[in-house]
């Protein structure tokens, strides 16, 4: 079956089908905010029942999500379906089939279900149509897979969806819908633009700004905390390195070759550098096993060393670890006199912070994590891995936020202070062109020919650029989106104030803006009050349904001691 799925969905789902028998074959394991407890092995736990199920039961669990699971791959396909809207999915659909109960809506026909099939994504065919071939042997494969989903499965979770449909479709309703609601969404899709855009380009702006100490002195000071030193810790380490343990190590042929029947593509067979590269295509002959091994034995001798000498470390480092916290040795210098005992120095890192690990751990983002795990009253780490070997961290201080000195991020302070000030002019840069532009379109310039002019004395040029007319129903291909953006508050005319947009100035010239006709004699009017009509209903409908879902888990929340 699988083999088959490879071939077939491949350019279609990709793999849906796996994702399906995955998703209900499976249990999922889940956690729910809403509900503490569920997923848990203590059966202790007080029963939790949610329409008809009781979420503290595995087996519950399993058929809840599991139809879920089924139903969503079937309706919608498996993109983007992870297990937090699977769960939502699973709540909301039991709260409808619930009502489903409530209301009497009688069970799905056959002819009902076969509709129902029609409809679904898992059996589109490239074409997003229904495909009877693609329907027909998925068919054949459920009977090949007598332990996964069935038919009779597939059948009465679709029962299921075709009676939740018509319980959204009566909670929905008509749906509520004001004609100046359609008027507007009329004019925001359908009114037709023509535009001209003009862009200047924020790296070309170079103003000379030079700060004085005063200048810099206050930006420093109304920072806030943006210059703000993170805290940082100080330890110590007693360092057990692999090394010291290398010489001991003794490995048996047997145990050589089983490394690297293990790990064959650590040890890549050598190449001969006094052999020619062959630039043409050649049949590669059947490699030798035993001389492949025999080719690469010294380097799998000494990774299998280097391996077992790690481990060693690391149990030397547990050792220490297990006899130091049994010593009741509880702060810094009981910590150095134990290890003074043993013979164990201490090298001491500078301070550093949480998203700055110390270079001497490779960097160890969990060996950072761990040193600000120690405090006062935990001075000693537990026996921490490390690429060479492993340490025991001590602690010596947690160094607190603070402010520096203005002289120790002075360069700073001055960087930030120019981009600043170079981009405040900027923006009073465009408010001036912006005037000029209105200026130049008043007195009856093209604009181009005004952006031209508008530009002059500035040392910037104004790339000036005519858009064909659209409507964001039919947005052109290229445009930029911050271009979008400014016509809801443009008129006829009118030129927006620059939007900053990557590192471009961007101006946006109205030149014409027809209204679309917003009665109803559009044909459009009524498609557009029906989709809005639509929207509202199922909006509301799925709030309702939440509202449910909320309620129902507060049932059996479990209560505070």
């Amino acid at each position: 079956m699988i083999t088959w799925i490879q071939k077939y969905f491949q350019h279609h789902f990709r793999t849906i089908f796996a994702v399906l028998l995955a998703g209900v074959i499976i249990a999922f394991v889940f956690t729910i905010g809403a509900a503490p407890g569920i997923g848990q092995a203590d059966r202790q736990m007080v029963d939790r029942f949610f329409f008809g199920y009781n979420l503290s039961l595995q087996s519950d669990q399993q058929k809840l999500m599991g139809d879920a699971g089924l139903s969503a791959n079937l309706r919608f396909g498996s993109f983007g379906l992870d297990a937090d809207r699977i769960q939502n999915y699973a709540f909301q659909r039991a709260a409808v089939l619930h009502l489903a109960d409530q209301w009497h809506i009688p069970a799905a026909t056959p002819a009902e279900i076969e509709a129902q099939v029609k409809t679904l994504r898992m059996f589109a065919g490239a074409d997003g149509q229904f495909d009877p071939k693609a329907y027909q042997t998925f068919r054949d494969n459920l009977k090949t897979n007598p332990r996964g989903v069935n038919e009779a499965d597939i059948v009465r979770v679709l029962g299921d969806d075709v009676r939740a449909e018509k319980v959204q479709t009566l909670l929905s309703g008509p749906g509520f819908v004001l004609a100046s609601e359609v008027k507007n969404q009329l004019r925001e899709a359908d009114t037709t633009w023509t535009i001209g855009t003009a862009t200047v380009d924020y790296t070309a702006f170079k103003p000379e700004i030079k700060p004085t100490d005063a200048e810099l002195t206050q930006f420093f000071e109304q920072s806030g905390g943006r210059y703000d030193i993170p805290p940082r810790v100080v330890v110590s380490y007693v360092e057990f390195s692999a090394m010291n343990y290398l010489a001991g190590m003794t490995v048996t042929d047997a145990e050589v070759r089983a490394f690297y029947d293990a790990n064959p593509s650590r040890f890549p067979k050598p190449v001969d550098p006094a052999k020619p590269v062959s630039t043409t295509i050649t049949v590669t002959p059947p490699s030798d096993p035993a001389a492949d091994f025999a080719a690469v034995r010294p380097q799998v001798e000494t990774a299998l060393k280097i391996e077992r000498a790690q481990k060693a470390a690391v149990k030397a480092a547990s050792d220490v670890s297990l006899a130091l916290f049994e010593s009741k040795a509880r702060t810094g210098a009981a910590v150095d006199a134990f290890l003074a005992s043993k013979q164990l120095a201490t090298q001491t890192l500078p301070p550093f912070a949480r998203d700055e690990p110390p270079a001497q751990f490779g960097g160890s983002r969990e060996i950072a994590a761990e040193a600000f795990r120690l405090n006062q009253d935990r001075v000693a780490s537990d026996a921490l891995p490390t690429p060479s070997g492993a340490v025991i961290l001590i602690w010596r201080e947690t160094q607190p936020t603070h402010k520096p000195i203005f002289a120790a991020v002075r360069d700073r302070v001055s960087a930030d202070y120019v981009e600043n000030e170079r981009r405040k002019r900027f923006v009073e840069l465009g408010r001036t062109i912006k005037t000029q532009l209105e200026a130049r379109l008043k007195a009856g310039d093209a604009f181009d020919k005004a952006a031209e002019a508008a530009a002059a004395g500035t040392g910037l040029k104004l790339e000036a650029k005519a858009v064909p007319p659209f409507t964001l129903r039919s947005q052109p291909q290229g445009v930029d989106y911050s271009v979008l953006g400014t016509l809801e508050r443009l008129e006829k005319g009118q030129v927006s104030d620059m939007v900053i947009s990557a590192d471009k100035g961007l101006f946006v010239h109205a030149a014409d803006k027809k209204a679309p006709d917003d009665t109803e004699a559009n044909p459009q009017f009524a498609e557009t009050r029906k989709q809005i009509a639509s929207y509202n209903g199922r909006f509301g409908a799925s709030a309702f349904i939440s509202e449910m879902v909320e309620q129902e888990l507060k049932k059996s929340e479990p209560k505070l001691q």
